[in-house]
């Protein structure tokens, strides 16, 4: 089935274009068992009218009730289509890409669907303790699944050797897992998970730019 172009968007980013917006909810830390420790957590996923989404996750400790105690982490990083790079494409640095994109039209995306029907993405993502994460896998539909190819650690970095995480629409809702290698010895463990809602207007949530962080 062709990929449907919403509007006003570049071509590349329609298999992504689901997960543009704001988005918050609570998770928890973990296997998510009964007894872990529950984190509210606010997500965008902002399009620049490149040929990538830029991804914002800030999270916070809570209470069960939703109410914030303690910032927990924030996340920057970039979705994207996983092809070679093209002439026309932007960076590196401030470089400019063409004014026309370089993947044109819905045709020029298909020709990057798997057999599958899937499509490769990759993504960047960076963490506070200067850990930066490389991601690829593929994205079918409203779901994704993507792991580490590389991790670079600075000297602040505490152990962690890499990860998998997945996110997907039900019912309208963002549902995430993430699983981190934190040691070799270990292997791969439940790390976190959330249920997020769709902000109808990124200016509204508990955590939308300007509203108060915790109550007084």
């Amino acid at each position: 089935m062709a990929t449907e172009l919403p509007f006003d968007l570049t071509p590349e980013l329609a298999p992504l274009s689901w997960l543009i917006g704001a988005w918050e909810g609570q998770g928890r830390l973990g296997s998510g068992e009964d007894g872990s420790e529950v984190f509210y957590q606010r997500v965008d996923f902002t399009d620049h009218r490149l040929p990538f989404i830029e991804y914002r996750a800030e999270s916070w400790l809570c209470e069960p009730n939703g109410t914030l105690v303690r910032p927990l982490t924030v996340e920057n990083g970039f979705w994207a289509l996983d092809r070679d790079r093209r002439d026309g494409d932007p960076g590196p640095g401030m470089q400019p890409a063409d004014v026309v994109p370089v993947l044109r039209s819905a045709e020029d995306v298909e020709t990057l669907r798997r057999e599958d029907g899937s499509f490769p993405i990759t993504a960047q993502i960076s963490h506070p303790g200067s850990l930066t994460e490389l991601y690829y896998g593929v994205i079918k539909g409203p779901q994704l699944q993507v792991a580490t190819d590389s991790v670079l650690r600075g000297s602040a970095a505490g152990p962690y050797e890499g990860g998998t995480r997945i996110m997907g629409l039900v019912n309208g809702q963002l549902f995430w897992r993430w699983d981190a290698t934190h040691t070799t010895e270990n292997g791969e463990e439940p790390h976190a998970s959330a249920i997020l809602d769709r902000m109808p207007d990124p200016t509204q949530g508990q955590l939308a730019p300007g509203k108060p962080r915790m109550e007084s």
